[in-house]
């Protein structure tokens, strides 16, 4: 669905990509990932018609510059930092919608699901919402059309996890054939939402590699965390994931499948602390 042929784009003397060739094919889930300054965005960007470069990018076999008005049709996009628009809310999701013939009507629903509440934000100007207000927005208007191309990049970075999980099960019910491309620096952030990682360095593809065959966006994990005595920050952290205190040192709480890695990485840090892990998915022990 998606060809880089020779891609290279110059900032002066910066060289940021450096002659990419890639093929997404649809159905692909495909984490780009890389350190900052490692050429992400600006292939987002470059993908996007967004900026002038050497080589050529496609979609179904259109040219991202020659034909962006019926390309972008095509595309849902979710960038990382939100755009500082003083439009109000409810005025911005049917702008989004008149412009890609989709409707905001089933963007506004999608905005519900990720909890929010649009008869108070309806008349609110974008650019006063919280980061997380922001984040949801965007991604209910790049999910509430009938997009085949999905770009997200730090998609869930300021969602809470109760939103995360609901995001991910957003994803989980899109078309099988939809492409789904997904921006992070850190590859525990969004391995188990893919099934192949592009890993860029320096303005190139250093690793290009599958993962899984089959991606379970919508599954939920059981956690009971043990712990050896209590301690003030890693009650705080567990908290912010909505676990609640099960008597005595226990804690108990549920986990997006697709954040367990994330998850796990939070653990990390209080190893010392813990004295079990139990995580269940569908009945059966993962731990």
């Amino acid at each position: 669905m998606i060809r880089f042929q020779q891609v290279a784009k110059r900032f002066r003397k910066f060289q940021a990509l450096k002659g990419i060739d890639l093929d997404i094919p649809s159905g692909s889930r495909l984490a780009l990932v890389g350190s900052n300054g490692a050429g992400k965005t600006t292939l987002i960007r470059c993908l996007l018609g967004e900026y002038h470069f050497e080589g050529s990018i496609s979609i179904d076999g259109q040219d991202v510059h020659a034909q962006r008005t019926e390309v972008l049709k095509q595309v849902g996009f979710v960038p990382q930092l939100p755009p500082p628009l003083k439009m109000p809310v409810g005025q911005l999701i049917h702008f989004a919608a008149d412009v890609c013939d989709a409707d905001p009507g089933r963007m506004e629903a999608m905005a519900r699901r990720l909890g929010l509440d649009l008869e108070l934000l309806r008349k609110r100007p974008f650019v006063r919402l919280s980061g997380g207000q922001k984040q949801k927005i965007l991604i209910s208007i790049a999910l509430g059309r009938d997009s085949r191309l999905l770009i997200m990049d730090e998609p869930a970075a300021n969602l809470d996890p109760e939103a995360r999980h609901i995001f991910f099960q957003l994803l989980a019910e899109k078309p099988e054939e939809t492409v789904m491309l997904i921006s992070s620096h850190r590859l525990d952030e969004v391995a188990s939402l893919v099934n192949r990682v592009v890993e860029m360095d320096q303005g190139q593809v250093v690793l290009d590699d599958r993962v899984a065959d089959r991606v379970d966006l919508d599954s939920q994990l059981r956690c009971e965390l043990r712990i050896n005595r209590e301690e003030p920050a890693f009650a705080r952290s567990l908290a912010q994931w909505g676990f609640q205190p099960a008597g005595g040192l226990c804690w108990t709480g549920l986990v997006a499948g697709a954040d367990r890695l994330r998850f796990l990485g939070v653990l990390s840090r209080y190893a010392g602390l813990l004295s079990a892990i139990r995580m269940e998915e569908t009945g059966e022990e993962t731990a």
